[in-house]
């Protein structure tokens, strides 16, 4: 079957002449009326009786543009259909992002950017494993940290810093560290994130520390390692997205300040560049926005 034979028999009907369907469709009279034949020829019957005068349909003609009229239009409302869509940013995305930043931050980002497209709907899966986009059919994602040879595209978001904190109490029971020294001497509370990671290396111009175990609390769950540091456990290793809120409040402070750990780059990533549906293009924009920089850091 050739859908082009299919639609200038069409429009050869609708205009009831040679001419008029080769106006529309932008070919040679000639071409018109080769492939109407053609489709005769395939279909083993005549179509449109021919005179000097007009052109009319047989009763096998009538019939079969009566299915033809439907399908071309079906055809035709598509292609606006992707036209529209490609105009008017609309349907379903979905998003997989860190658990910490999704219960913190994500909810709020996303909830400004469905107010600005109504009609986008936005799906998040809060999860740390890493996601197969493509094979688990999302859209984008973020993650925090190196990124893994792949044929994704990625586009950073922000830096994400870690420092040393405390709970005053803490603090005020045990002493406030005035070396990096002295941390040796005081309890540690442990965020490992993986088997891979069960320390924090922390850096100040030349001089390198090696915050780990022993520890009083280690724990794979971030939120777990900052509500035992609230209640005065030890002293933790936290990154400034957790805390922020918490430094503002005065109920975490932060220790030897100018020792930090490693910074950790945040980055958006999908599956292609090119022809991206505009509510990713959107979505991308609105993300590098609302993270450059990033609400805790402003």
């Amino acid at each position: 079957m050739d859908l082009n034979d299919i639609v200038v028999f069409t429009k050869v009907v609708e205009t009831r002449s040679f001419t008029g369907a080769a106006e529309q469709l932008g070919l040679p009279k000639s071409t018109v009326s080769r492939k109407l034949a053609q489709l005769e020829e395939r279909l083993g019957v005549r179509l449109v009786q021919r005179t000097t005068r007009k052109l009319a349909l047989t009763d096998i003609g009538e019939a079969y543009y009566e299915r033809c009229s439907r399908i071309v239009a079906d055809i035709a409302a598509a292609e606006q259909l992707v036209t529209d869509m490609q105009a008017t940013p609309r349907g379903r995305l979905r998003v997989t992002a860190p658990i910490d930043l999704s219960t913190r931050y994500l909810g709020g980002i996303i909830a400004e950017f469905i107010a600005a497209n109504p009609e986008v709907n936005v799906e998040v899966e809060a999860t740390d494993r890493i996601v197969d986009l493509i094979e688990e059919g999302f859209d984008l994602g973020i993650r925090f940290g190196p990124l893994p040879e792949s044929t994704l595209i990625a586009r950073r978001l922000c830096v994400i810093e870690s420092m040393l904190c405390a709970a005053p109490s803490y603090l005020a029971r045990r002493g406030t560290p005035q070396t990096i020294e002295d941390l040796d001497a005081h309890d540690r509370v442990l965020f490992t994130p993986s088997v891979r990671i069960q320390s924090w290396t922390l850096h100040s111009g030349d001089g390198i520390y090696e915050f780990g175990r022993p520890a009083r609390f280690a724990c794979n769950n971030v939120s777990a390692v900052r509500d035992a540091a609230l209640s005065g456990a030890g002293i933790a290793v936290l990154t400034d997205f957790m805390i922020a809120a918490d430094l503002e409040a005065g109920v975490l402070v932060p220790v030897l300040g100018q020792w930090r750990a490693t910074p950790t780059e945040a980055h958006a990533v999908y599956p292609a560049r090119q022809n991206l549906p505009p509510r990713l293009a959107l979505f991308l924009e609105h993300l590098a926005k609302s993270l450059g920089p990033p609400p805790w850091a402003r």
